[in-house]
C-alpha cells in the first residue's frame, strides 16, 4: 500500500523508519518532511495544514492510510476533512476527530473533561482579559510557584512556572491583556502545582480498545540539572525505571480507561494516539495534560521499542481490531539525545552545514530540524537530530549516543549532557 505521513519532524522521521521496513508499505510519502525523511521516502513540499494541496496528492499517488504526526492539522480538523469528502471518506486516517484535538488545542476543554470524567488532576481556574484582575485574586489562594497556562497551542511554550506572586500576576496580564502567546493566551489556565517526577503514558486507540505503549521520560529545560527555559524537548529515556507495576495499574484504571471510556461517553470519534503527561506524585498519578499525538523527543525512543509492525498496528486501528492486536516491545533500554541549535529555544541560525552523520554506529539519527541543501545537510530548525540508541540499561544506551554525538558537528551545536541525571 502507499501511505502518506504528514509531519516534518524527529517524531516523523521515526515513524517513517519504523514503516519503510514493514512488507505492506510499498511506497510512503511525507508532507513536508526533512532530510532524514527524504534518504528513505519521498517528500512533497507542501504544509500540512493545506487539506486542498493534501487532497490532490492523495487522489494522485492512490494513497490508502494517513498518518498524521503533529497536533496542527488534527486541531484543524483532518480528519474530519476526510471523513466528510466523498472521494477521500474511504481512508483511513491516523489521528483523532477534531472535537477529540480539542484536548490539546484547549487546555480548558482538556480540565473539562478530566474533571467530567473524574480523572485526577490539578485544581484548576481559567480566565480571559475581562476576567484578569479576578485571575489575579486566584492566583492570591494558591501557594507558589504559580502554574500559567496558555489555553491554545503555543508550540510548547505557553507554560510558565514561577515563584513570585506580584511576577506571576505581570506575567497573567501580559498573556491575556498584552498577548505573549498571540491568540493562544486569549484565555489563560492557572493551576495548582504539584510537585514530583513527571512520567509520560502514550496510548493507541481505536476508539473502543486500547494499548499502552512503552512508558518514557522527556527533558524539557535547556540547560543541566533542569534549568533554563522549556524546550520541545532535549532528550528521552524508555523505559521510565521508576515506573513499576503497581504505578502502572493506577495510571491505567484512574486514568487510561476512563479517558477512553470518557471518548464514548461523550461521542467523541478517536482513533489515534493520546499522549498522557504525567505527574507520580508520592506514587500517586496525576494529569498534567494531554496530547492528542505522540511526544517529540519521546517518539525516538518509543518507536524503535516496538517489535510489532506499525502498519499493521495502524490498520488495526483504522479497522477498530486493536483489542485483536499482540503489541510486542523489545524489553531493552532505549535513549536519545537531542542536538540542537545554539541560541534555542530564542534566537537561533539556521543553514548550517551538518558533518560526521556518515559516522554514526551503534545508534539511529532522527532528523528534527533539517533540509537537503544540494550535497548537504544543513539545519532548519531548533531541534535539529536526535541520536537513538538501545542497551540493557538506560546508562549503557545513553553512553553510546553521546559516543556518537561525539561524532556529529555544526556550528554553535548545543545538547545537554546529563539526560538521565534524575533516574541514577
Amino acid at each position: 500500500m502507499t501511505i502518506l505521513l504528514l509531519g516534518s519532524g524527529g517524531r516523523e522521521h521515526a515513524f517513517a523508519w519504523k514503516m519503510v521496513q514493514s512488507p505492506l508499505c510499498e511506497k510512503l510519502f511525507v508532507v513536508p518532511g526533512n532530510a532524514g525523511t527524504a534518504a528513505i521516502a519521498e517528500n512533497v513540499a507542501i504544509s500540512a495544514t493545506d487539506f486542498e494541496a493534501v487532497k490532490a496528492l492523495v487522489l494522485k499517488e492512490n494513497i490508502s492510510l494517513v498518518v498524521v504526526g503533529p497536533e496542527d492539522p488534527l486541531v484543524k480538523g483532518v480528519y474530519d476533512y476526510f471523513k466528510n469528502d466523498e472521494s477521500l471518506k474511504h481512508i483511513p486516517v491516523i489521528g483523532p476527530s477534531k472535537v477529540g484535538a480539542q484536548l490539546e488545542g484547549s487546555k480548558e476543554f482538556a480540565k473539562e473533561f478530566l474533571m467530567k470524567h473524574n480523572i485526577p488532576t490539578a485544581a484548576y481556574d481559567s480566565f480571559t482579559a475581562e476576567t484578569v484582575e479576578e485571575g489575579c485574586k486566584f492566583l492570591e489562594t494558591l501557594q507558589p510557584p504559580y502554574v500559567l497556562k496558555a489555553d491554545g497551542l503555543a508550540a510548547g511554550k505557553g507554560v510558565l512556572i514561577i515563584q513570585d506572586l506580584e511576577e506571576a500576576k505581570t506575567e497573567l496580564r501580559n498573556m491575556l491583556v498584552h498577548a505573549k502567546f498571540g491568540t493562544a493566551s486569549s484565555k489563560v489556565v492557572i493551576e495548582e502545582f504539584l510537585d514530583g517526577i513527571e512520567l509520560s503514558c502514550f496510548v493507541l486507540t481505536d476508539g473502543k480498545s486500547y494499548k499502552i505503549l512503552p512508558t518514557a521520560k522527556d527533558y524539557k529545560r535547556i540547560g543541566e540539572g533542569d534549568t533554563g527555559l522549556n524546550t520541545g524537548g532535549m532528550g528521552a529515556v524508555s523505559p521510565v525505571p521508576y515506573v513499576d507495576a503497581v504505578l502502572m495499574e493506577k495510571i491505567e484504571t484512574r486514568i487510561v480507561k476512563p479517558t477512553i471510556e470518557g471518548f464514548q461517553k461523550d461521542g467523541i470519534e478517536y482513533k489515534g494516539f493520546v499522549f498522557i503527561g504525567l505527574i507520580n506524585v508520592k506514587n500517586e498519578p496525576i494529569v498534567i495534560e494531554y496530547n492528542v499525538r505522540m511526544g517529540d523527543p519521546e517518539t525516538e525512543v518509543v518507536v524503535p521499542r516496538l517489535k510489532s509492525d506499525l502498519v499493521e498496528l495502524f490498520l488495526s486501528v483504522a479497522d477498530q481490531k486493536l483489542g485483536d492486536f499482540n503489541l510486542e516491545v523489545d524489553p531493552r533500554s532505549a535513549t536519545t539525545v537531542m542536538v540542537v541549535s545554539g541560541g534555542y529555544p530564542e534566537d537561533f541560525e539556521k543553514g548550517k552545514v551538518i558533518s560526521g552523520l556518515e559516522n554514526v554506529t551503534d545508534s539511529i539519527v532522527f532528523h528534527a530540524g533539517t533540509k537537503l541543501d544540494g550535497e548537504n545537510v544543513v539545519t532548519n530548525g531548533g531541534r535539529v537530530i536526535a541520536v537513538t540508541s538501545y542497551g540493557d540499561n538506560f546508562q549503557e544506551a545513553i553512553k553510546k549516543s553521546y559516543q556518537n554525538i561525539d561524532k556529529l558537528s555544526f556550528d554553535k551545536m548545543y545538547f545537554r549532557k546529563d539526560i538521565g541525571f534524575d533516574l541514577i
